[in-house]
């Protein structure tokens, strides 16, 4: 066939092969867009009949109203918190501020809209906020007090809590007035009760002189029951002065504590024999259970543990009925030494076994002995053991005695 008659068949073929090319090519663009339509209704969780275009449409703006929301949302919650008389400040995972009310400013003695950015230890001038932040974030929860380092003298309690979006919010609140009647509170106490102990000290000198000097004398015995009476009483008022001092002194924070290897099997014996004479008076027997050999040794002062234990015998013995036995157990027990002073008297109510701890608190409705108190001496030893990093508490059954047990951590091995 001549050249000149193939031309036209080799043009119409490559035209064909052409025209196939491009039929394929959209065949496979078209089962591409489908399958994408197909993503993006499964995406929209819509049916085949929905309008896809209008459907975006909508989409978008419902995105920009919650938006819009968002963005109002939070500028009323920025409002509401400067409105707040207390500080908040939120710290992020990289220890710096996020954000902080116009309170907390005011609070730390910073300019307005100054906090944003700064580290913690920048913004509170106090290294100890770097270490509460890592505290509240590994533990949940803690607090602590800065005083701020203006003229104001500011004393500030910090509470750190994790926050739901990450990072720590933690809330400021001045206590400085608080503080500030606390101590008037503790001094006035203190000085009262200086005051107050001599002249009762000399009368109680007085009424056992005068009681002596009866003996010698016959005399109604009407007379002599109204001095020991007299005695009695301001035994009492004696022991709720040196009481009220004591745990004045405690809150206060001094004197400091000894911190000493201590053995509590022999200041449990050193007690017994002090509290012994009072015992007997009131007719009621003392025993220690204690293990063979020394008990582990704790980290405390002797002293303040030996007042400790005195002033839960005394409790016992005092509360416990004629006959009866007030029992001192030892024992070492998971890396703590546990001891226990059990009595056989009326016992104390459920609902009042949280707050004998508590000052002045007395449950004297629910004892038989009818003595009073000064409701101070559990509150001094809940003092005491927590002093020593310990933990007191109390168990109790009517008309079956009670137990207040404390526990101190063993001291470490050297």
């Amino acid at each position: 066939m001549p050249s000149e008659a193939l031309f036209p068949l080799l043009l119409v073929a490559a035209l064909a092969a052409v025209a196939v090319a491009v039929l394929l090519a959209r065949l496979r663009s078209t089962a591409a867009t489908d399958r994408e339509l197909g993503a993006v209704r499964e995406a929209l969780d819509a049916t085949p009949d929905v309008d896809l275009p209008r459907a975006a449409r909508d989409l978008r703006q419902e995105a920009v109203a919650a938006r819009a929301d968002a963005i109002r949302a939070r500028d009323d919650l920025s409002q509401m918190g400067d409105l707040l008389e207390t500080g908040v400040v939120h710290i992020d995972a990289n220890l710096r501020v996020a954000s902080a009310n116009r309170a907390a400013h005011w609070l730390l003695g910073q300019r307005a809209g100054s906090l944003a950015g700064r580290s913690a230890m920048e913004a509170f001038v106090d290294h100890r906020m770097e270490a509460l932040v890592r505290t509240a974030a590994r533990t949940g929860a803690t607090s602590s007090e800065l005083a701020t380092m203006d003229e104001s003298d500011r004393v500030v309690l910090v509470r750190a809590r994790p926050a739901t979006a990450g990072g720590i919010w933690l809330v400021l609140e001045d206590v400085t007035e608080l503080r500030r009647l606390q101590r008037i509170r503790t001094e006035f106490i203190d000085n009262l009760s200086h005051e107050l102990r001599t002249p009762l000290t000399t009368v109680r000198l007085l009424t056992e002189t005068v009681a002596r000097d009866l003996e010698k004398v016959d005399v109604p015995r009407r007379i002599r029951d109204r001095i020991v009476k007299i005695d009695v009483e301001t035994g009492h008022l004696v022991q709720m002065v040196n009481e009220l001092l004591d745990l004045s002194r405690i809150e206060g924070g001094a004197p400091q504590l000894l911190r000493d290897e201590v053995e509590l099997g022999g200041v449990i014996r050193t007690a017994l024999e002090r509290i012994r004479p009072f015992a007997d008076r009131q007719r009621v027997t003392l025993a220690a259970v204690l293990p063979e050999g020394d008990l582990p040794r704790v980290i405390g002062d002797e002293e303040r543990l030996g007042q400790l234990l005195i002033n839960l015998l005394h409790n016992a013995v005092k509360f416990s009925e004629d006959g009866t036995r007030v029992v001192v157990t030892a024992r070492e027990e998971s890396g703590e030494v546990l001891v226990l002073v059990s009595d056989q008297g009326a016992g104390i109510p459920r609902g009042d076994l949280d707050r004998v701890f508590e000052r002045f608190y007395k449950v004297d409705k629910a004892r038989v002995r009818g003595v009073g108190g000064t409701g101070l001496g559990l509150a001094i030893a809940r003092h005491i053991v927590e002093a020593h990093g310990g933990r007191i508490w109390a168990e109790s059954e009517e008309g079956r005695g009670s137990t207040f047990s404390f526990a101190l951590p063993v001291a470490p091995a050297t």
